[in-house]
Formats: structure tokens, sequence, C-alpha cells
């Protein structure tokens, strides 16, 4: 097995795409003293910023807040960066830009897993929008809503680099592919409008898009053992499956590893980045298991209705304070119902809007220079997009309690 196939290849100063790469849409403060790459700087504004933190209370598969051996959004997105950071390293890839690809590809998913995007997407729809994808989303939160502080205290939009950005839209692996190579041009990433749409530009982010699967599928099997979730007609199928591949166990560990040596083996710049017919066949059999017995499992459906039920809820309480400019005065007069909500609302919506339209504390939002997203709130439709973000950045945790709020008034 022979290493560094990609090094020429690798997005680093020599490589012609290289400005193309490293782009961003407003620069960033520089330090004299300076030592990160532009790559090693985003991964830090990505551990730094707020959605980051909050992964560690939002469902991955398994909603259990009060188990903490059930894997969040926090330890897959830890998985998917150890996975790929390997795999690029041995191919020659650049690790910095994998890493923080992976760090932040996930930043924004909604609260309680895909049960919490499909009740997204039904209130999208309500209101004339397409659907609620967590790539585009992800990239919406680091484009718009992250704000960092800079060396002047002041407040800004997080400004990273193209391939990191590109990297996070792209890497939707729900197709089953196998040899994923980097599209040959730079697009305006506002062109995706469905997930998996392009491939990614650089060759880390195809690392990325195929690890996220490799990372997710024993630890779902794991968890879905550990809370009993799967029964023994199951568990021999797993069994099976051991077998058929010729292995003892289907675990995180041994799938982590068996993958890993695969992509590397079998990647070139020619063939893409790849698993061998074997281990892309076993892959396939253990997502479709995954699928069949996991997420479909009649077991859900009570979580499925609560999630529909608490973000319902949470949405048309917001929803129904809109009154244009006067929006922020309707949000305050109802603040004594559900103070945690409410509060926390406005001082999220104060940040994105224009200041002309509220009087207040007009002096500290003058640390805040980022991009006014919300305008004026000209339009019920735009509200409705910042009751999304504000709802999609939530923890289950929290979700949870501005529900239990609301059910007391």
């Amino acid at each position: 097995m022979v290493g560094g196939q990609f090094i020429n290849a690798a997005s680093a100063p020599d490589n012609p795409e290289w400005e193309i790469h490293t782009a961003r849409q407003t620069p960033l403060y520089q330090r004299k003293n300076e030592i990160r790459s532009p790559y090693e700087r985003d991964f830090g504004r990505i551990l730094h910023c707020l959605a980051y933190r909050r992964l560690k209370h939002k469902t991955q598969v398994f909603f259990n807040i009060e188990n903490d051996h059930i894997c969040t959004r926090m330890e897959h997105v830890q998985h998917v960066e150890s996975v790929s950071c390997t795999i690029a390293k041995f191919l020659g890839l650049n690790v910095d830009l994998t890493r923080a690809i992976a760090a932040g590809h996930d930043l924004g998913h909604a609260p309680f897993g895909h049960e919490g995007e499909i009740e997204l997407t039904k209130i999208r729809e309500e209101n004339g929008m397409d659907r609620f994808w967590h790539e585009r989303n992800s990239l919406h939160v680091i484009d718009k809503i992250e704000l960092l502080e800079n060396d002047k205290r002041q407040l800004d939009n997080m400004s990273l680099t193209y391939a990191v950005r590109d990297g996070i839209i792209s890497h939707c692996g729900e197709v089953d592919e196998n040899g994923i190579k980097p599209r040959a041009e730079a697009i305006d990433l506002s062109d995706f409008t469905e997930p998996g749409q392009y491939q990614p530009y650089t060759w880390e982010g195809c690392v990325v898009k195929l690890s996220d699967k490799i990372a997710y599928l024993g630890r779902d099997i794991e968890d879905a053992v550990r809370l009993k979730f799967i029964g023994l007609p199951e568990l021999r199928k797993l069994r099976q499956l051991s077998k058929k591949y010729g292995e003892r166990a289907i675990n995180t560990t041994v799938l982590v590893h068996n993958f890993i040596i695969s992509v590397c083996e079998n990647s070139t710049p020619e063939s893409g980045i790849l698993l061998s017919d074997k281990y892309n066949e076993m892959l396939c059999d253990i997502k479709r298991f995954n699928y069949e017995h996991i997420i479909l499992n009649k077991r859900f459906d009570v979580y499925k209705t609560y999630v529909s039920t608490v973000i319902r809820a949470v949405y048309e309480t917001l929803i129904g304070a809109y009154s244009g400019g006067d929006t922020i005065r309707e949000l305050l007069g109802i603040q004594r119902c559900c103070p945690t909500l409410i509060t926390d609302f406005t001082e999220f919506l104060l940040k994105y809007i224009s200041p002309e339209i509220t009087d207040k504390r007009a002096g500290e939002l003058r640390r805040y220079r980022n991009e006014k997203i919300y305008g004026r709130l000209e339009s019920r439709e735009i509200y409705a997009q910042a009751v999304i973000d504000f709802i999609s950045g939530m923890t289950d945790r929290y979700a949870v309690g501005v529900y239990n709020e609301l059910l007391k008034y």
C-alpha cells in the first residue's frame, strides 16, 4: 500500500487553484505573528462558534438526552473528522482543509435529527419555500448566522474560505456512489438547489463526503443494540452480513478500520476516492440494513409525533407575532407568557435586522457589523425564514425546554 499518491493534487500553495480555494467573502483581520494556514484559521473559527458547541446536545439518530453513551451530532462530527483526516494524511492531501470541512459539515443540522428536518420542511413549504436540507443550511449558518468577535470587539460573519464552504454544502453522501472525483470548476455556491447536486471542488471535500458515511454506519448499529431498539431477528441478520464479508463482528471499530484501509488501498487520482467492490457492497448492505431496521422502525413513530408537536408549537408562537416593522414590539407584548423563548428570539432577531426598526440598545448593536439578512422584516416570508433559522439552531434540550414553558401558559 503506497501513500502520498494525491500529494500533487492537494490544496496547497503550489496548487494552481490555491487562490480560489482560499478566497474569502471578506478579508479576516490579520496578526503580525500569525503562524496558522488559512484552513487552520477556519478550523479555529468553526471550533469557537456557538453552533459548533450546540452540536453536543443535538440528536444524531436516537433522541436520548439523558443517556451519556448515545451518539450525539458532536460525536458524529468528531468521528468524521477522525476518519477523513486519517485518509487524507495517508493520501497526501491537506489535512487542515479536511479537518475544517469535517468540523463544519453538520453545523446546520436541525434539533431532533432528520425528524427535525422533516418538520422544518413542512413549515418552509407552507411559506412557499423549498425543502429544508442541512447541507445548504450549514452553509447558511457559517455565511450568514454565526458571528465571531474580532480584535476590536466587533462581531462579524465568519468568512470562511471557499474550499471549506464548498466542502460543507457538497458533503451529502446519501447517494450510493463510488469513485468520487472533484468537479472541474468553482461555482457560485448558491447554485446548489438540492443535496448532492455537485461534487466537491477539492479532493479533500471528496474524502469528507465518503467519510461521513463510513463514520455513522457502525455507530448507529451500536446505539440501536445498546438501547435494545433492534431484537434477535435483526441481530441474526447482522451475523449473516458478518459471515457474508468474512468478519466476526460488525461494529464501529471493525467498519472504520476496514473502510479506511480499503479507501487508502484503492483511491488514485485516476479512479477517484473509492472503496473496493467488496467494501462498497458491504457499505451499501449495512446502510440498507440501518434504513430498514432503524430509520423506518415503528418505534420511532411516537418520537416523530413529539418532534412535530414541539417544533410546530414554537413556530406558531413566534410566527404569530409578525407585524412588519412593529414585530419586536409585538414579541415583547407576549414575553410574559414565554419569557425564555421570546427573550432569546428577540435577542437573536436584533442582530440581523436593520437598526432603524428598533430604538433600543442602539449603542450595543453597533458592535454587530454582520450582514442584516432580515432587513426591515418587509414580508412574512422573511420573518418566517428568521423563525426557521432560530429553530434550526436549537439544541434538543433547549427546544424541549421552551416547549415546556409554553405548556405552562
